[in-house]
C-alpha cells in the first residue's frame, strides 16, 4: 500500500489526455526531494474532456463556417469555456447526462488509484477550474448518498488534501439557497490522527485569472474549510498579466513546489 494518492482533475476548455503528464512528473520530483521514495506516492490523472469535446468540436464548426468571426482563437476558448460549463450543470431530462458520466468518470479514476494504492489510503486532490467544482460536487455527493460497493477512497473518506486553483466556485453558488462547502477533512475515522492534522485544503489564484477566485470570502462555512486563499503571479511576462494566467498554474514551479509540499506532508503524516 502506498503512503499517499495523489489524483489530478482538469478544468475548462480543450484537454487531452496526457494534459497533466508534465505536471505530475515535476511534482514527483519534488516530493522525493523531500525525502519520501517515489513507491510511496500512487498518482491518477482524471481527464473528462473527450465527454463534451465532440459536440463542442461540430457546434464551432458550424457557427465558424456560417459567418466570418474576428477573434477565432479567443472565441474559440470562450465557447470552450462557457460549453463546459453549461453542458455540465444543465439538465436534459431523457437525453444524455453530463452530469452524471462525468462523475461516473471520477468514480472510475479513483477506483483504479484505490486498486492501485490501496483503498484506506490519504487522497490529496489538485483540482482546475472547472474541475474544483466537479471534485467538490463529486465529494458533497458521496458524503450523502454513498454508492454500493465502493471502499473508503472512492467515497472520498481518505481525503487528505484539497488543492483548489483558477476556481470558479463562487460563480456557481449563485441561486443556491444554502452555501455550504463539503466536510473537510471529512468526518469519520479513515484518518489517522497524524494525517488528520496534516490536512489541509489550499486555494491558489491569479488576481489576472478572470476565472480563478478566492474561496473563502464565499461564506463563513467556507471561510472554516478552507485554510489559505493564496494568491499567485503564474504565467509568462507575455501571459502572466492577461486572463491567459488562467492555464500557467500547471507549469508555474512555485505552484508545482507547493503542492508537492502537501503531497509530502500528508506522504509522511502517514507512516508516522
Amino acid at each position: 500500500m502506498s503512503a499517499v494518492a495523489f489524483a489530478v482533475i482538469h478544468g475548462m476548455g480543450a484537454q487531452n489526455a496526457t494534459f497533466a503528464d508534465v505536471f505530475l512528473r515535476a511534482v514527483r520530483a519534488r516530493v522525493e526531494a523531500r525525502g519520501v521514495p517515489r513507491d510511496a506516492v500512487e498518482v491518477v490523472s482524471i481527464w473528462w474532456g473527450d465527454l463534451f469535446q465532440v459536440d463542442e468540436d461540430d457546434l464551432w464548426q458550424r457557427m465558424s463556417q456560417a459567418h466570418r468571426l474576428d477573434w477565432g482563437w479567443l472565441r474559440k476558448f470562450v465557447m470552450g469555456v462557457l460549453a463546459d460549463a453549461v453542458a455540465y450543470r444543465r439538465p436534459n431530462p431523457g437525453q444524455y447526462d453530463h452530469y452524471q458520466a462525468i462523475h461516473q468518470r471520477v468514480h472510475e479514476r479513483l477506483a483504479d488509484l484505490s486498486l492501485r494504492a490501496g483503498s484506506n489510503t490519504p487522497l490529496v486532490v489538485a483540482a482546475h477550474s472547472l474541475g474544483s467544482v466537479i471534485f467538490s460536487d463529486h465529494v458533497w455527493d458521496e458524503q450523502r448518498h454513498r454508492g454500493p460497493g465502493r471502499d473508503a477512497l472512492t467515497r472520498c473518506e481518505t481525503l487528505a488534501g484539497l488543492i483548489t486553483f483558477g476556481s470558479n466556485i463562487p460563480l456557481f453558488t449563485l441561486g443556491l439557497e444554502q452555501v455550504k462547502p463539503i466536510a473537510f477533512p471529512p468526518s469519520g475515522n479513515a484518518l489517522s490522527a497524524p494525517v488528520r492534522a496534516a490536512a489541509r485544503w489550499m486555494n491558489f489564484f491569479d488576481r489576472d485569472d478572470v476565472l480563478g477566485y478566492p474561496l473563502r470570502p464565499i461564506s463563513p462555512a467556507y471561510a472554516d474549510t478552507v485554510h489559505e486563499d493564496v494568491s499567485l503571479g503564474v504565467g509568462s511576462l507575455l501571459s502572466g498579466w492577461t486572463p491567459a494566467s488562467h492555464t500557467a498554474y500547471w507549469n508555474d514551479t512555485g505552484f508545482v513546489d507547493r503542492v508537492a509540499g502537501q503531497v509530502a506532508a500528508v506522504a509522511k503524516a502517514a507512516s508516522a
